[in-house]
């Protein structure tokens, strides 16, 4: 049998790969409430869809998907197209495919031509409109979480205009407003921080969304400060303002920056010495799971 070798960093003793930050996030994964908050929420299947039903335009480039129709040119972001109906169509190739019919802000029907036949359409689980947000989601979100109290867990704030920002975790949050968001992240939330400073986040909804900006993923329903007694008010400080400090446990630090990119750990005489590497290019260096040197 031929002889595999792993290739790790050189201690002068032995190696170790390195590992992926999900190494990290294993270490206490467990089941958390926030997880299936609003696992409800999904876009609808085409066949409960009713004459009126509603799609933000995130993108004018919405207006490819219509080509040269009467109308479509007229598409702006923002604006809102509603569902009229669905024709079948024969392609130049002789098959029969469906076009889903939308009314435009002018009034005029563009149609949007999709590879199904009309039977496959009315039984597809999910059917996405290119460029736009689908508003029974939104909608949705906006019954649950409006003016609704929450602890937010992500750093990755976005002020008023939308730019990104840094922010502080495991502050409590109040949702003033639950809009269309963009293509990827169709929720955008306003918020309430507890000084009553306003701010923005981006949302994914339903199990199948996108996990980094899923409502587990962002915020907690509990205060998370009960959660970890055993950390002094100092260090909690900095966790909240997405610091680390001298003497801070990988724990700890795992809390103020999140799990890192990578995790090399080098095993010598008598110590353990791991390196947490970030893509932003931060790092870390522990010595027996303490905190002893940074850059952040």
């Amino acid at each position: 049998m031929p002889v595999i070798a792993l290739q790790g960093c050189f201690t002068g003793i032995e190696g170790t790969p390195a590992i992926s930050d999900s190494v990290v996030k294993r270490e206490k994964i467990v089941s958390k409430p926030e997880d299936s908050y609003l696992s409800g929420i999904k876009p609808q299947r085409f066949g409960d869809w009713v004459v009126g039903k509603q799609w933000y335009v995130t993108d004018g480039k919405i207006r490819l998907i219509f080509g040269n129709q009467p109308g479509a040119n007229d598409i702006q972001e923002g604006d809102i197209i509603s569902y009229s109906h669905v024709d079948e169509v024969t392609t130049v190739t002789g098959d029969k495919v469906a076009e889903i019919v939308f009314v435009a802000p002018s009034g005029a029907n563009v149609s949007y031509r999709t590879s199904l036949s009309k039977e496959s359409l009315r039984a597809a689980e999910r059917v996405e409109v290119p460029f736009a947000v689908e508003m029974s989601v939104v909608d949705e979100v906006n019954k649950i979480m409006l003016g609704k109290t929450y602890y937010v867990v992500t750093s990755s704030w976005y002020d008023m205009a939308n730019k990104s920002r840094s922010g502080r975790r495991f502050v409590p949050v109040k949702v003033t407003d639950v809009s269309p968001g963009n293509a990827y992240y169709p929720v955008l939330l306003t918020l309430d921080d507890e000084e009553g400073k306003p701010f923005r986040l981006f949302m994914s909804a339903g199990t199948d969304a996108p996990m980094p900006r899923r409502f587990g993923a962002m915020f907690a329903l509990s205060d998370p400060r009960q959660r970890y007694p055993e950390i002094n008010d100092v260090t909690w400080q900095h966790i909240v303002k997405g610091v680390v400090a001298g003497g801070m446990t990988r724990e700890e630090c795992r809390l103020a920056l999140g799990a890192p990119a990578t995790v090399d750990r080098r095993p010598g005489y008598s110590i353990l010495t791991e390196i947490w590497t970030y893509e932003d290019g931060k790092y870390l260096i522990f010595e027996d799971g303490v905190l002893r040197s940074f850059r952040q």
